[in-house]
């Protein structure tokens, strides 16, 4: 089976991450986003454990999302004294200039039959799935892995449990203006090929 690499080169060479800044407050379709899951559950997978978990927020989902994630930071972070109002706002605020926002996790092979990070990839090659997905339909998207993403206490919420990671956000929404344009150093920069 052969396929038209033209067309796969020109969706990975325009692949961006847009962020939720540049979203136009318009919903994308739950259709693309199903296609975009089920595009993410054919990825590469050592040992069939497919390891990747996403919960989707939209609509009031998304305040849901944006209180959690502030409530708990504040928790966290007034423990600690380290309290900060303007990230506390940003918490409260970002998920709900995306049109969907999907939790991105690792569920953890029970038996451990392989090295986590390899599930860890695994996950990250389903998201790259979704991006280029989105990408296809000219939805803009962006992983972020900030805000409350390596706080074990978050990680019950999402159906995650002692041994899964929670690895970030996915943030998806139309993209007002443009296209970005996106640049890469030359990959003979970054390659060593050894032929005898």
């Amino acid at each position: 089976m052969k396929f038209d690499t033209r067309l796969i080169s020109d969706l990975i060479k325009n692949r961006r991450s847009i962020y939720p800044v540049h979203y136009s407050g318009e919903t994308v379709d739950d259709a693309i986003i199903e296609e975009m899951l089920e595009n993410a559950n054919w990825a590469p997978t050592h040992k069939f454990t497919e390891p990747w978990r996403f919960t989707v927020f939209t609509g009031g989902g998304l305040k849901t999302l944006a209180t959690f994630q502030a409530e708990l930071y504040k928790k966290k972070s007034m423990l600690k004294g380290a309290f900060e109002e303007k990230k506390f706002n940003m918490l409260s605020t970002k998920p709900l200039m995306a049109s969907h926002v999907i939790a991105i996790g690792m569920k953890r092979d029970e038996e451990e039959r392989l090295p986590e990070s390899e599930e860890i990839s695994a996950v990250a090659c389903a998201v790259q799935n979704m991006h280029l997905t989105a990408t296809a339909h000219g939805v803009g998207a962006y992983w972020g892995s900030g805000g409350i993403t390596y706080l074990e206490e978050a990680k019950a919420f999402f159906g995650l449990g002692e041994k899964d990671k929670l690895l970030g956000f996915f943030f998806v929404g139309i993209p007002k203006g443009g296209w970005p344009k996106g640049r890469r150093k030359p990959i003979s920069k970054k390659t060593a090929w050894v032929k005898s």
